[in-house]
């Protein structure tokens, strides 16, 4: 499974559950983002600013964009045939409560952790914003409340 976006808020959850459900993981991040994949668990991390990922030889039976950045025409030459691509961009997000559950003991049992980038108190809500659209957080960016 290849995950593009695998440092964001979705795609550190989304390493996480692949593994967990026995995938073997290929990352796409930047380069500041290389360790914090490898520590999600992630088997190959793809450095997007030193590599192309759609170049090379690997085929993937699924294929996650979690940040909607490309048209699946770029995925085409990695995803295996009857592979599965899925973007943020056309997920649905009606959740089944059974997975939700799942998620949920997962978390519970320390399976599953959340990744925080930075957290900013609410006075700082506007800088916290500021941080996300740079579109080079890591995990999550919380709001703490007094």
């Amino acid at each position: 499974m290849l995950i593009y976006g695998a440092s964001g808020s979705v795609g550190t959850y989304a390493v996480q559950l692949a593994k967990h459900f026995g995938a073997e993981v290929t990352g796409v991040c930047s380069t500041s983002s290389v360790d914090v994949v490898k520590s999600l668990g992630a088997d190959h991390v793809i450095d997007y600013t030193k590599e192309d990922f759609s170049s090379r030889a690997e085929r993937y039976d699924v294929i996650f964009d979690t940040v909607a950045k490309f048209p699946k025409s770029q995925y085409s030459k990695i995803l295996a045939p009857n592979g599965t691509y899925i973007t943020m961009a056309k997920l649905e997000t009606k959740e089944n409560m059974d997975n939700l559950v799942i998620i949920k003991e997962l978390i519970e049992a320390g399976e599953i952790k959340a990744f925080i980038d930075r957290c900013y108190p609410l006075e700082q809500m506007v800088e916290a914003h500021r941080y996300v659209d740079t579109g080079h957080k890591k995990g999550n960016v919380v709001i703490t409340m007094r």
